[in-house]
């Protein structure tokens, strides 16, 4: 299930960011918009399908989207850098490489999702 919405994650990530750049947004102010859109419809379905999250309080709820939001923020960081090595330093191909840093991204928020944010709930 993860890779399924995995996918559709990605597909939302860089049609957004992938419309925006070429409308010409600067290509920073691209990828957090597109993280943003990204992370709402991650939460959602991760929490729902994919963890089967079990919270039931406000302050669980919260809690939980608390820290997945912050454990994204930490790999949107990763994304920036990644955008700005292969965009910006090395003058590549953005698309190209909102590819590579969203597999890259994929592979990582798995992993903090699966040990961290959703373990107390299975």
């Amino acid at each position: 299930m993860y890779v399924a919405f995995g996918i559709l994650t990605t597909v939302i990530n860089v049609a957004s960011y992938t419309v925006m750049i070429s409308i010409n947004w600067n290509v920073q102010v691209a990828v957090v918009i597109s993280w943003i859109t990204a992370v709402a419809v991650a939460y959602i379905t991760n929490c729902k399908w994919v963890f089967n999250s079990q919270v039931i309080t406000a302050f669980e709820i919260l809690r939980e989207i608390f820290s997945f939001f912050m454990a994204r923020l930490a790999t949107l960081i990763l994304e920036m850098v990644i955008i700005w090595f292969g965009v910006q330093l090395l003058k590549q191909n953005a698309i190209v490489w909102k590819v590579v840093d969203n597999f890259v991204v994929i592979i990582v928020n798995y992993a903090i999702s699966k040990m961290i944010i959703f373990k107390a709930t299975r």
